[in-house]
């Protein structure tokens, strides 16, 4: 390690030259003013479009009147190409739009190809100040008694970021072909795919250690410690973990499911290694459930067998109008909204007899027990108009007051 922090005390020596912090500098200005105004300039700004490519001809400029004056210019241009590098990576994003969803493309582009460009240019300025080959050979100490050198531990790092981070496309495109090939339901499909991606994780981990040159012995003595730590202090996300597996391969919630929670359906987006994450379309927000909790308090689900929901609707009408008149045109109301399902058929039924009203429930079948609110609406709006234009009184408590006298006064006159 000690020859590591050497080589990079070199590296800032080399840095600090005047020749190099210019060229630094030609690359840096033009590169940083023109994100900045980029930033703060209105969105409809005719300059916002020209800003990048007025940086990299200040660039370009700049590189060949250094060379014409007879000073170093390569460090710079090189840097230019990098960094017009990274602005052409931007470009993809609408390249791939044509067949990737946008989510994808953006999980892509920043946790696979931005950070991979990021490590080629520095691996390319490492080359430019040392060789790489003589600091991946550079020794940083022993683990277990195995030996561990610069690029061992970088090539391992690099392979456990890849494993985790990227291998989710992979494996959502391999469940996708088994989902066609075998004809899976959706849940079952994304319930495919995160158990690929922890065998993906599980395959690289091993890998990682294989690498490494871990040994038998070494492998037991990190499985002792991670005991010793799964009993005092991570119990809770190693049951997280199992209870997440397990739920996976029972079936019991499966990503695409709808629970109730909290009394408002949720659809479940994702398990991962620790939590659940749940979607709540009324507020449009996503609730982290730890998977044990699946295993420790009840839930609900809507789709467990199928996503057929049962809902009602529950209005008053007087006392005046007859019970069958009023079911028989709830049935019909409901059967002429939008999202409710004709099979089964929609059903009235005379609930109780309150102090001023017949309270009366229909109820009515839905395909999708996300959309409960806006068809519980769509019903209501429709049973008022239907009420109104069959002359149907919706009545409500009224009270009315009345002034009574009071005792009389000394003189005999009542008191108001």
């Amino acid at each position: 390690m000690d020859q590591f922090l050497h080589e990079m005390v070199g590296w800032l020596g080399y840095l600090q030259r005047g020749s190099v912090v210019s060229q630094l500098l030609l690359v840096a200005v033009p590169a940083l003013v023109a994100t900045s105004l980029h930033h703060r300039l209105p969105a409809r700004s005719p300059l916002r479009p020209w800003l990048r490519p007025l940086a990299l001809g200040t660039i370009a400029l700049g590189s060949v009147l250094l060379a014409q004056g007879g000073y170093p210019w390569r460090f710079a241009l090189s840097l230019g190409m990098l960094y017009l590098g990274w602005r052409g990576l931007a470009v993809l994003p609408d390249l791939l739009g044509r067949w990737l969803p946008v989510a994808a493309i953006r999980q892509v582009d920043s946790r696979l190809l931005r950070p991979a460009y990021l490590l080629l240019v520095g691996l390319t300025i490492i080359n430019w100040l040392d060789s790489v080959q003589d600091l991946a050979a550079i020794p940083v100490g022993e683990w277990f008694g195995v030996p561990l050198s610069l690029g061992r531990v970088f090539r391992a790092a690099v392979v456990v970021y890849l494993v985790i981070v990227a291998s989710g496309p992979p494996s959502r495109g391999l469940a996708w072909l088994l989902h066609r090939a075998l004809i899976m339901s959706d849940g079952t499909h994304r319930a495919v795919a995160v158990i690929l991606r922890y065998l993906t994780v599980g395959i690289g981990l091993f890998w990682v250690a294989n690498h490494l040159g871990f040994n038998a012995t070494a492998l037991l003595a990190v499985a002792g410690g991670l005991s010793v730590g799964l009993g005092f202090g991570i119990k809770e996300v190693f049951s997280n973990f199992v209870s997440g597996l397990w739920l996976l391969v029972e079936g019991s919630v499966r990503p695409g499911d709808v629970l109730f929670v909290d009394g408002d359906p949720c659809e479940v987006r994702s398990l991962g290694l620790r939590a659940a994450v749940l979607w709540r379309d009324r507020d449009n927000a996503e609730l982290v459930v730890p998977n044990q909790t699946f295993f420790t308090a009840p839930t609900t689900t809507y789709t467990g067998s199928d996503r057929l929901r049962r809902s009602q609707v529950l209005v008053g009408a007087a006392y005046r109008h007859d019970p069958a008149t009023v079911v028989a045109l709830l049935e019909a109301t409901a059967s002429g909204v939008p999202g409710v399902l004709a099979e089964p058929a929609p059903r009235g039924l005379v609930i109780s007899y309150g102090d001023s009203a017949i309270q009366y429930a229909l109820r009515f079948w839905i395909a999708n027990p996300m959309n409960n609110i806006s068809i519980c609406s769509a019903v209501n709006t429709a049973v008022w108009q239907a009420f109104r234009r069959r002359g149907i009184e919706i009545p409500f408590p009224q009270r009315v007051q009345y002034t009574l006298p009071g005792p009389p006064d000394q003189d005999g006159s009542p008191q108001t």
